[in-house]
């Protein structure tokens, strides 16, 4: 007879596929459901922190070079002169972040979680002591376990394509606020690459627009939007469309007529993408639930109630730091108001004559430790 699993991890994407696998690492049994579904051309690209890196390094699904392009400097423009630019080296560090092309990420873990013995990919969810739900913002779980969902739509949906420039990218991440909307070009290719993956966040309208228009009339628009800063653009991918939202879990851990329960990622949590903190928090939650389940006395079982609490707690706490940072800083871009504009932009350039306060923020952003006085 087949032993029973110890967690059932509902959803393979990468928060997923990530979990199943730390956990297989220490020697819990883990059933993933992988429903089979198709899809076209993957556009996605994610700005992964230097904790996000650890992680899947320990894994070993950590991109090559030419995948996973390390950002050596990240500038920011605002909608009248603000300007503020972090570079690694003020950091001490080899890169601020990395850049990580997602299907060639996604087929790393999904091979790696094949080769691993204490892993079984399923269509039904089985029974276990613990199910994670793992299954995105969309999840159906959550609405299974009659966990309310709280969205606050934002004014705004993502475009998301990719470019090739006439000028490479010399590993700089842009981003523009304009008007509203906000327009990020980050590096693909490797050091030497000049390809680019674009989000721009805009009206639902104007996306809707820019996703029909004509390829050379989108990339006119685009170069005019990015001020031609690395000239000329081609599009080398599908434009994907989606609506952004600010979204929280009421509960993240409970018990139902299975058993326990936790969510992760997506199915917890939503951010806007301005920041790129997205998928950190999500492999934040890995790290997290991993931790507390590993460090359990022996006597206590993966689905104790009072652990899955330690772990809501812990990330809960993460999500309204850097959460809500991020939609302070939608909602200050969005307002058209003349009097903001010119606040936020002095607001701007005096963030970058701050110093210790901008160190501070980088670094947060990074992953990186923070160092505690004695």
């Amino acid at each position: 007879m087949a032993k029973p699993f110890d967690v059932c991890i509902r959803g393979a994407g990468i928060v997923g596929r990530t979990l199943a696998l730390q956990l297989a690492g220490k020697r819990l049994r883990v059933a993933i459901t992988a429903p089979n579904t198709t899809t076209g051309p993957d556009v996605r690209a994610y700005a992964l922190n230097q904790h996000s890196r650890d992680l899947l390094e320990s894994v070993r699904c950590w991109p090559d070079e030419a995948h996973a392009t390390a950002v050596k400097t990240m500038q920011v423009h605002g909608d009248d002169g603000g300007n503020v630019a972090f570079n690694a080296a003020d950091q001490g560090t080899e890169a601020l972040n990395w850049i990580v092309d997602v299907p060639v990420l996604e087929n790393l873990l999904c091979e790696a979680v094949r080769f691993q013995p204490l892993i079984e990919v399923v269509e039904t969810p089985p029974s276990a002591a613990l199910t994670v739900v793992c299954e995105g913002r969309a999840s159906s779980t959550r609405e299974e376990f009659g966990v309310d969902f709280d969205v606050t739509p934002y004014p705004q949906w993502a475009l998301a394509t990719r470019v090739q420039c006439a000028q490479g990218h010399a590993q700089i991440a842009r981003q523009w606020f304009s008007q509203g909307e906000i327009l990020a070009f980050l590096p693909l290719g490797g050091a030497q690459g000049n390809l680019c993956a674009v989000v721009w966040s805009v009206s639902p309208e104007r996306a809707q627009t820019l996703q029909n228009t004509p390829e050379a009339s989108f990339c006119q628009a685009l170069e005019a939007a990015s001020h031609g800063e690395l000239g000329a653009l081609a599009l080398t991918g599908p434009r994907h469309v989606w609506p952004l939202q600010q979204a929280q879990a009421k509960r993240w851990s409970g018990q139902s007529e299975q058993g326990a329960w936790v969510l992760a990622g997506d199915a917890a949590h939503n951010v806007h993408p301005l920041a790129g903190q997205g998928l950190n928090l999500g492999l934040g939650d890995v790290t997290e639930l991993v931790r507390i389940l590993d460090e359990r006395p022996y006597w206590r079982t993966v689905g104790d109630p009072k652990l899955l609490r330690q772990y809501e707690r812990a990330r809960k706490a993460e999500l309204a730091l850097i959460g809500q940072a991020g939609d302070a800083l939608q909602q200050l871009f969005a307002n058209p108001h003349p009097a903001l504009q010119t606040l936020r932009n002095w607001g701007m350039n005096s963030f970058q004559r701050s110093g210790p306060l901008k160190e501070w923020v980088a670094r947060r952003a990074m992953g990186a430790k923070q160092h505690q006085s004695n």
